[in-house]
């Protein structure tokens, strides 16, 4: 399958960067000019430019153009933390059970996600994380091939996909989507939860200096699980 002309276009402009050639608060060429460079629509470059801004590659100034951005340090309110850390910091025991493993097409909702052509092939995994053997988060991952192609080959009772990825991928940015939901039948099976429990779903893009490593939809039953977070204001 061909690699879509802006994924292409983000590698070129990835490869800049990395390499040093394009150094911080240079400026990148216009759409125009990556349009005509690459034989792509200027709608084509815009997402190229588009995707490595959100992912934090770029920054755009109004009127003045597309920068390759600063280093930066950020904190997130949500701190990402590998789950089988976090159950074992606790004293308890963790387990995980792999459910599925595999490679499918992508429909829209995870090409969109994963910055790819729908129908694209994409890896798949789903896990339970349990504490003390029980059911803590259901864990649904969708994973960029591109930039982990060995993910299917892992065992992921011996290591988390978290802690893999972080691995081969490191990560430099995360995007988070919390809601209260409930869970569909075959979820509540898996969760070992009541039909009317509510959940908590946390949907997670990662990104690394290369794009967007992975999307996943963690879900979490009510009555085992909290959110906390600590915010700092500097003055």
């Amino acid at each position: 399958m061909a690699t879509p002309k802006f994924a292409e276009i983000k590698q070129f402009i990835l490869t800049k960067v990395e390499t040093g050639e394009w150094q911080q608060h240079s400026r990148v060429p216009s759409e125009n000019q990556l349009a005509e460079q690459f034989e792509c629509s200027r709608m084509t470059a815009r997402r190229a430019l588009t995707e490595l801004t959100e992912s934090g590659v770029l920054e755009r100034s109004q009127g003045l153009g597309t920068f390759v951005a600063g280093l930066k340090s950020q904190s997130s309110m949500l701190a990402i933390r590998n789950i089988a850390d976090e159950i074992k910091d606790r004293g308890h025991g963790y387990s995980v059970q792999q459910l599925e493993l595999k490679q499918i097409q992508a429909q829209a909702q995870t090409a969109i996600a994963l910055g790819l052509e729908e129908g694209s092939p994409v890896f798949y995994s789903l896990l339970v994380h349990c504490e003390q053997g029980v059911p803590l988060q259901l864990e649904e991952r969708y994973v960029n091939p591109q930039l982990a192609p060995d993910y299917l080959e892992q065992d992921y009772t011996l290591q988390t996909p978290h802690e893999y990825l972080s691995f081969v991928a490191p990560l430099t940015e995360a995007r988070h989507t919390i809601e209260a939901i409930l869970a569909n039948p075959s979820q509540q099976q898996q969760l070992q939860i009541e039909g009317s429990e509510p959940c908590l779903q946390i949907l997670r893009r990662t990104w690394s200096r290369q794009g967007v490593v992975s999307f996943a939809r963690l879900i979490h039953p009510g009555s085992r699980f909290r959110l906390g977070g600590h915010l700092t204001f500097n003055r």
